[in-house]
């Protein structure tokens, strides 16, 4: 038998080249206190990918970690454009890629806790990333939390303790489809079915903390479309273009 090794689609890129990511009767509280937020960007085009998305399914079922899934849209141009892409996701990916001084952009990617990049189908190496990034100075150190009453999704966020340097971050909301089939027809994973995992489908803002407790209530008919079922928070240092460390994040599910 021959070992075979995936290698990542990697993109070449400058500066200029950045493009611009039912009722419910009683209170859902979200698992608390994850110790990592994982991001896989990943793409429909890409015959590297379909082993990192699994393994992010496999992640998602973990509640220590949140798994996110953010599909980019810069190998379109390859003969299939990805249905669940988000230029605001390749934006990101970039951003990244700048705040940490190299041009490491490609797919498939993990980002762990916003400060290590891995390749996104290698489990030990996402693992190894979650252990050390955990040993950083207020990495996943705030708790977050979200609950469903009735038709609102009211997320807190506590305040800073004397173990965590960084007192202040944005705070977004992603709303996340669980799993996403997808036939592709062209490209280089033509004619494979393909389920994608925790697809984040919009990411929006609703707030900044300072690291005193905060609490910001959103109405689920903002983020609970068709095909959307799960929600998830993250609070992170810096800002949407220059990404820092999380500090904290929680997921809830939206049935």
């Amino acid at each position: 038998m021959v070992a075979m090794m995936v290698f990542p689609r990697i993109a070449r890129w400058s500066g200029a080249a950045l493009g611009v990511c039912a009722i419910v009767a009683v209170i859902r509280p979200a698992h608390a206190d994850p110790k990592a937020v994982v991001e896989l960007f990943t793409s429909q085009g890409c015959s590297s990918c379909p082993p990192a998305d699994k393994l992010l399914g496999d992640l998602a079922k973990d509640p220590s970690v949140i798994a996110l899934s953010m599909p980019i849209d810069y190998w379109d141009y390859l003969g299939w454009k990805d249905t669940l892409a988000d230029a605001r996701f390749s934006a990101r990916q970039r951003a990244y890629s700048r705040m940490r001084g190299d041009r490491e952009v490609y797919t498939p990617q993990a980002v762990v806790n916003g400060e290590v990049h891995v390749i996104g189908s290698d489990r030990d190496a996402i693992e190894h990333a979650i252990e050390n990034t955990g040993q950083g100075p207020g990495v996943m150190s705030v708790p977050v939390h979200m609950a469903v009453d009735g038709r609102h999704l009211t997320v807190s966020v506590a305040a800073a303790d004397e173990h965590t340097p960084r007192k202040h971050g944005e705070v977004w909301l992603c709303s996340i489809s669980h799993a996403v089939p997808i036939s592709i027809g062209r490209g280089e994973n033509q004619g494979r079915e393909l389920t994608y995992y925790n697809v984040v489908r919009n990411l929006t803002k609703i707030g900044d903390w300072n690291g005193t407790p905060g609490s910001w209530t959103v109405p689920l008919d903002n983020i609970a479309h068709d095909g959307i079922d799960g929600a998830a928070v993250y609070v992170q240092d810096g800002s949407r273009d220059r990404p820092g460390p999380m500090l904290g994040a929680a997921y809830t599910s939206l049935n």
